[in-house]
């Protein structure tokens, strides 16, 4: 069916874990054979790789549309944009039959914090952990929403026209009086945040204001530029506005926030807003590397539903400078580093499932989203299979959720034009 996993790294010893009572795999594993909620039957296979010692490894794998390819059927709250971010859906598909409420749900790779605003909405206690310092920002303030009136009310407070700053290279981007208000709202956040008063309704902004800062359409404080999760150099900004005629119009920094506040906060209900204050307290999100945790006690996680970074070189400061100019943030500062061969990714994939297998409770899972890569020539389950393995964790099954937008011709053989992901596949191990 493939080509077995040829990853080379023989220093790491090979640890099996020990064998434990299946009860839960059995279920999980009956319930995606079964699974045919979008009228598909599901298609089991069985996957190929290699562990590090050169035995064979076979894995079944289930295919099947097990989660729905439509846009926004989720809460609201997960509006936010953000590069190479899944859907609430595949998180919840995990959470709902691999966790009882109150149990902690942990994501080492958090991004915009997708499976811990589920996992909250759940009734699951949240945990987090990401080198990039913005995902705090763009997680927690969801985790603990606000009123549309208190923030109606805060921004009337804020003085817009009390900047002190006026970088004047952002007028590519900007009307300059649009740019006299971030400047504004970016002076009163960094003050704001060194005092007590800081609250929820700050956080909220700070949030907002960073997913508005550049887009594609005029609900962006910006002119017509590249999506929000990426932003472009000033002279790249310069070019675009030539090359399409265009000139930065005035946008009103408050009225969007608003805006944009109101469709977040949407369906946020009394009952949203009770279960999300009933396990908030408790959430966990830290900034630093995904295999050095000691803040998260051993033993305590219940469920992890993640996706790593794939073989992709990430320019953190050339996507998030302005960004991170708006927090105060040096990217400079910020370590991001994806390797570019496989065997190197192995090596630090095998050090995040250590740590991974030191937090997870006995009979805890881990749900490994990857993907392919290089225009389906790598398909990173099988590269992963033996790092899960290596750290003392059961390979249990992969998943794919296998959709009509992939245009795939099968689950196996890939071709639609693209680059990068065409279909979700979830290793599923279990401690």
């Amino acid at each position: 069916m493939t080509e077995n996993s040829r990853a080379k790294c023989d220093e790491l010893p090979l640890v099996f874990a020990a064998p434990k009572s299946r009860e839960r795999v059995r279920d999980l594993a009956a319930d995606v054979a079964g699974f045919k909620d979008f009228g598909q039957p599901t298609r089991q296979l069985t996957t190929e790789a290699k562990t590090f010692a050169g035995e064979p490894l076979r894995v079944p794998t289930f295919v099947n549309e097990f989660w729905t390819a439509k846009q926004r059927q989720a809460s609201n709250l997960h509006e936010i944009s953000y590069r190479a971010c899944f859907k609430p859906q595949l998180p919840r598909f995990f959470i709902e039959r691999l966790t009882d409420p109150g149990d902690i749900v942990y994501d080492p790779f958090m991004g915009r914090g997708t499976t811990l605003v589920e996992a909250a909405l759940l009734g699951r206690v949240p945990a987090g952990c990401d080198v990039n310092p913005l995902s705090i920002t763009l997680t927690r303030p969801r985790l603990n929403p606000p009123f549309q009136r208190d923030v109606e009310t805060r921004l009337e407070e804020i003085d817009f026209a009390g900047h002190r700053e006026f970088p004047e290279e952002l007028l590519v981007f900007y009307h300059p009086e649009t740019l006299r208000e971030i400047c504004a709202l970016k002076r009163y956040l960094s003050e704001r945040r060194e005092t007590p008063a800081w609250d929820a309704v700050d956080d909220w902004i700070a949030l907002v204001a960073l997913n508005r800062l550049t887009g594609h359409s005029p609900g962006f404080f910006s002119v017509y530029t590249m999506p929000p999760n990426q932003a472009v150099s000033a002279k790249s900004q310069q070019k675009i506005n030539e090359r399409r005629k265009q000139t930065p119009p005035r946008r009103d920094v408050s009225r969007i926030i608003l805006k944009k506040s109101r469709i977040l906060l949407s369906d946020s209900t009394a009952e949203v807003r009770q279960r999300l204050r009933a396990v908030s307290g408790s959430a966990l999100l830290l900034t630093g590397a995904s295999w050095d945790t000691p803040a998260i006690a051993s033993e305590s996680v219940a469920l992890v539903v993640t996706s790593p970074p794939f073989l992709n070189v990430v320019d953190y400061a050339g996507d998030n400078w302005l960004r991170c100019w708006f927090l105060g943030i040096d990217p400079k500062a910020v370590r991001i580093s994806v390797p570019g061969n496989i065997e190197k990714w192995q090596l630090e994939m095998t050090k995040v499932f250590r740590e991974l297998h030191r937090v997870l409770k006995p009979g805890g899972h881990v749900a490994f989203e990857v993907g392919e890569v290089r225009n389906g020539s790598v398909k990173l389950e099988e590269a992963v299979l033996p790092c899960g393995l290596e750290a003392g964790l059961e390979p249990v099954l992969i998943l794919i959720n296998d959709q009509e937008f992939t245009k795939t011709a099968n689950c196996w053989g890939v071709d639609n034009n693209t680059r990068g992901t065409n279909t979700n596949r979830i290793v599923v191990f279990r401690k």
